[in-house]
């Protein structure tokens, strides 16, 4: 008696309904890197090193929060989408990922917040430079607890599900999995006043964290997850 071979792992077809949570999610997350990338630029732009702002950047400074709070609800919606899907691997790390993205994102909206009363401060109030360097200073250590360390921990849970699934190639989670101890470390560096968030050391750490979250999103978006047939 002959018997064919089984196939281990395909793509899912376009008619298998984790396609949309696949091509949801994968949309979230490439709105993630197109908000909050020139979010960062615009607020660097107009952040002076001393914490003051720069005459003439409101503009900026509110364009930097309407991208950042996309960027936190993005951020949500990449969880929310991909939690039907995950909690079949693991509901723990799945429910997880979604807290953890909730915390991230009201992380963001802190500093949301402050970039907005700091131009609320230069358009209507004169000669409170020291209260628009505490809110800047806010906004900063926002930047490093929720970009910073909650995207690291972040890639462990999400990470941790992709790689045992495998949902997606293992190579993409494992750029997550590596990368995500070096980002905690150079954070906690930072914590301590031993390294600065822009410096060249911080910006290497991040690296793999930013491919795995960006190689995810792609991937996700034109291939959808695998899986094994039974």
């Amino acid at each position: 008696m002959t018997t064919t071979a089984r196939p281990t792992t395909t793509t899912r077809s376009s008619g298998d309904p984790t396609r949309n949570n696949a091509r949801a999610a994968g949309i979230f997350y490439l709105i993630t890197f197109a908000a909050s990338l020139p979010a960062y630029a615009l607020i660097q732009a107009a952040v002076n090193p001393d914490l003051t702002v720069a005459a003439g950047h409101d503009n900026q400074l509110l364009t930097a929060g309407l991208l950042d709070f996309v960027n936190a609800l993005a951020a949500v919606g990449s969880a929310v989408a991909l939690y039907p899907v995950l909690k079949r691997q693991n509901q723990s790390l799945a429910l997880g990922l979604v807290t953890s993205r909730l915390v991230e994102a009201s992380i963001i909206m802190t500093g949301v917040v402050s970039l907005l009363a700091v131009v609320t401060l230069n358009q209507e109030v004169t000669g409170v430079t020291g209260s628009t360097q505490a809110l800047v200073a806010v906004r900063d250590w926002t930047f490093l607890f929720g970009p910073g360390f909650m995207a690291s921990f972040n890639a462990v849970l999400l990470g941790t599900l992709m790689y045992q699934s495998r949902l997606v190639p293992r190579i993409i989670p494992t750029l997550g999995l590596i990368g995500a101890p070096l980002l905690i470390a150079a954070n906690v560096a930072t914590l301590f006043g031993h390294n600065e968030q822009t410096s060249g050391v911080t910006m290497l750490a991040t690296l793999p964290v930013a491919c795995w979250e960006l190689s995810l999103g792609i991937w996700m978006t034109f291939k959808g997850f695998r899986r094994q047939l039974s």
